[in-house]
């Protein structure tokens, strides 16, 4: 639940790019990261849905302004987890009429078997893939969209390659994440040290490193610079939803029992301080979560 939307700001990124073409295979063995693996693994799931929040209205209204075909559109969702974008998107108002076909793909098979008992809809389905081995044919999509995903690509020019291949001519990617906000509140950071002193070397959003998909020959050749935004805003706050959402992160995931108790005693800490929290209802324990959602669209040549 997003109780309010504090700002909006687009930004439009301008990167060089080259002409030249490449000729598009499918050669893709790629592995899917340990981390990920492991602590998106089965067993992890349930709380990964329970824990994770969805995505604002706004960004969805704002996704479905990437494409302006009237026309039912074919969707690829990449890296679609439990089925919390896939959910969202179904639902939204402005969507209603505007899937033809949502066709996720997923590595675990504990997220797909999730995805596919809270997502009931017959104009989506679930296989197993990744960002470079997808099993779409050539040309198929309208749009690509990964939702809190890409930071875990192995090899950004191989799935640049095959993000193009499977979309039609003036297709775009949507990459979409959501992050805690650590300049919204103390507690914020805070917590966000906390948990972030276990990631292990893992590709994390935060670092950027998924920021070198722009540069790659792959990518200048076949799609345009990338197109930015970013919304903050707040949701909904209780012990419980902080100290499960951290739990649901996969290097948190993956510790062991005692070290990951001491993480935990260490949030309930930071909670029980609370600096800078602004409460909703102190009585029942609700207070704001500030959040910022980022999108990034890249649009085929």
């Amino acid at each position: 639940m997003i109780t309010s939307l504090v700002s909006l700001r687009v930004q439009q990124l301008v990167f060089a790019s080259s002409t030249s073409s490449l000729k598009l295979t499918r050669t893709m063995t790629t592995k899917v990261h340990v981390i990920a693996e492991t602590g998106f693994g089965t067993g992890t799931n349930e709380l990964y849905d329970r824990a994770r929040p969805s995505y604002p209205t706004e960004c969805l209204s704002y996704i479905r302004q990437v494409s302006k075909s009237t026309a039912p559109l074919n969707i690829v969702e990449i890296g679609a987890g439990t089925g919390i974008f896939s959910r969202a998107l179904l639902a939204h108002s402005e969507w209603a009429t505007s899937i033809g076909t949502l066709r996720a793909i997923e590595p675990s098979d504990g997220m797909c078997d999730v995805w596919r008992k809270t997502v009931d809809d017959s104009r989506s389905s679930i296989v197993k893939g990744t960002f470079d081995d997808t099993g779409v044919e050539e040309g198929w999509a309208d749009l690509i969209i990964i939702a809190q995903a890409f930071h875990w690509c192995p090899d950004y020019g191989k799935a640049s390659a095959e993000f193009s291949r499977i979309l039609k001519k003036d297709g775009a990617v949507v990459f979409i994440w959501n992050l805690e906000d650590r300049d919204g509140a103390g507690w914020v950071a805070q917590l966000r040290d906390c948990v972030e002193a276990h990631e292990q070397g893992t590709p994390q959003f935060r670092l950027g490193l998924w920021r070198k998909t722009f540069s790659t020959p792959e990518y200048t050749s076949l799609f345009h610079p990338q197109e930015e935004a970013e919304w903050a805003y707040h949701l909904l706050a209780s012990e419980q939803i902080v100290t499960n959402r951290a739990q649901s992160k996969s290097y948190i995931a993956v510790l062991p029992p005692d070290e990951k108790a001491k993480v935990l005693e260490n949030v309930k800490d930071i909670l029980e301080r609370g600096d800078d929290r602004v409460w909703i209802n102190k009585e029942e324990g609700t207070y704001q979560y500030p959040y910022k959602t980022y999108i990034v669209v890249s649009r085929k040549k």
